[in-house]
């Protein structure tokens, strides 16, 4: 079981008198000013404290607290001289830790680790999403890698000691990705398309300036053009690419909310190992819902090396609401994932580039009493030979959760081969209780041989195991199959 630690912090930068419950201005000025008026012994005697008390929960936090003395420098009436220890003392004094998994830790996604050399014969290296919560109820994206071994034992990597943040990249931009959102925005698109004529179709922040500025010169014959102008910065500062330091673990690594849609959270990934068949080799690709206190938003985030990240928005009908989860392949050229547009049912949606998603085809209702009040995915389809398995989830009476499956047809995944009557898996009595109750939930399972690997949020606070036998399962979907009979009892927990 992983449970939400709340030693695991990171810093922040924090401004007094502008936290969300205060009200009047900063007192950041009077703040510096107390500083300054200490002695030298006096910074000294504290900074030794501060780095006593928290360097061990943080990598190179003097570098964190002369970041943050730079955002306050301004704040030294004349100008004047500081010292080194008194600007980090400064620094200090406007950082703050933040506990990003104090809450919970859960929703788990499993996908095979890009890098499986070195492992002995039957066993595969994985990496784990998991959404952390922390205050104030902001979800952010950890990672977990480990091994599940030829036993089926799943073998954890050791917990991280410590939080990384990434530092954001200068990266190009897709014009594909701002003809999606534009046309989602609806409106008059003319003064939109005049700016898109001119961008090629990958450019950099300085060619869309300078296409903005041509339609800036022609403001006065053009009606939109403010408003298209914001829409363009708006769509521009919510595809970004970050990078995590190159000595960094793994499991170290933590992705916080940077675009204002995502503001409130990143939240519920569902990871997928992606072939894309065009000979680029496979990358690990996301899809999460952007939360800014207001609406939801699908994005897609994507990897090459678990260290570099890119994300941007996902437009088009099959991408409304949350939950898109692609499929590990491309099927007849395009790009597949399930979709829950309409807010309660299964569907399938295609995309030609993973950011715009088609009219949805419905594929699943409620139908099963443990599913009346609506049906969502559980991760990205598993391929086998007998077809997709679907993991679902449905929420019955009492707002109980449930994950249930699909099995979808290899070369058209919006016909339906066989769907189980009951649920795969329940809450336990042990699982019930938690920050929201009565919820087994999970953004993706492991195929690992003929068994799947299915970690799962309990109650949106901690993260279990499941081990699914997966020819049982297929012949629970295929329920009078000659060649598949019916095997009880697919599933069993696991605490290794």
């Amino acid at each position: 079981m992983l449970r939400p630690d709340p030693a695991r912090v990171v810093t922040a930068l924090f401004l007094p008198g502008q936290e969300p419950s205060a009200s009047g201005g900063s007192r950041s000025g009077a703040v510096v000013e107390r500083v300054l008026a200490l002695s030298a012994d006096q910074v000294e005697t504290e900074l030794a404290a501060l780095e006593s008390r928290f360097e061990g929960r943080h990598r190179d936090l003097s570098t964190t607290w002369q970041q943050h003395f730079e955002l306050v420098r301004h704040r030294v009436h004349g100008g004047g001289r500081v010292s080194a220890a008194r600007q980090r003392l400064v620094g200090a004094c406007f950082t703050q830790e933040l506990a990003i998994e104090g809450a919970a830790l859960m929703n788990p996604s499993m996908v095979p680790h890009l890098d499986q050399t070195g492992l002995p014969p039957g066993a595969q290296r994985f990496v784990m999403s998991l959404r952390a919560v922390g205050e104030g109820h902001l979800s952010s994206v950890e990672l977990r890698t480990g091994v599940v071994d030829a036993d089926d034992h799943v073998l954890l990597d050791p917990p991280p000691q410590v939080a990384v943040l990434p530092t954001e990249r200068r990266a190009g931009y897709s014009r594909a990705t701002f003809e999606h959102a534009l046309e989602d925005l609806g409106g008059d698109q003319a003064d939109s398309d005049f700016v898109l004529a001119s961008l090629p179709a990958r450019f950099t922040r300085t060619e869309l300036d300078g296409a903005l500025g041509q339609l800036r010169a022609e403001r006065l014959t053009r009606a939109t053009t403010t408003r298209t102008v914001e829409r363009f910065e708006a769509i521009a500062a919510s595809s970004y690419t970050v990078a995590f330091p190159a000595d960094s673990a793994v499991q170290e690594r933590v992705l916080m909310p940077r675009a204002a849609t995502e503001s409130r959270g990143m939240e519920d990934v569902r990871l997928v190992r992606l072939d894309a068949g065009n000979g680029s080799g496979a990358q690990c690709v996301g899809t999460y819902t952007g939360y800014d206190g207001r609406h939801v938003r699908v994005r897609v985030l994507r990897t090459e090396d678990l260290s570099t990240w890119s994300t941007a928005p996902a437009s088009g009908p099959g991408a409304q609401d949350k939950g898109l989860a692609l499929f590990p392949r491309q099927i007849e050229g395009r790009y597949v994932a399930l979709s829950r547009a309409d807010r309660e049912s299964n569907a399938v949606s295609t995309s030609s580039d993973l950011l715009h998603w088609e009219e949805p085809v419905r594929v699943q209702a409620p139908r099963q009493p443990w599913e009346l009040l609506q049906l969502g995915n559980c991760g990205p389809p598993i391929e086998t030979d007998a077809g997709w398995v679907a993991l679902t989830h449905g929420v019955g009476p009492m707002r109980r959760y449930s994950i249930g499956a699909l099995l979808l047809d290899l070369d058209d995944p919006t016909r339906v081969l066989g769907a189980l009557e009951r649920p795969l898996l329940t809450p336990a009595d042990d699982e019930r209780s938690g920050y929201v109750p009565n919820v087994v939930y999970s953004c993706g399972a492991l195929r690992h041989g003929r068994t799947l690997v299915l970690p799962y949020g309990c109650s949106d606070t901690v993260t279990r195991m499941a081990l699914v036998d997966l020819d049982a399962l297929v012949g629970e979907l295929l329920r009078g199959a000659p060649q598949r009979p019916r095997r009880e009892n697919p599933v069993r927990r696991t605490y290794h």
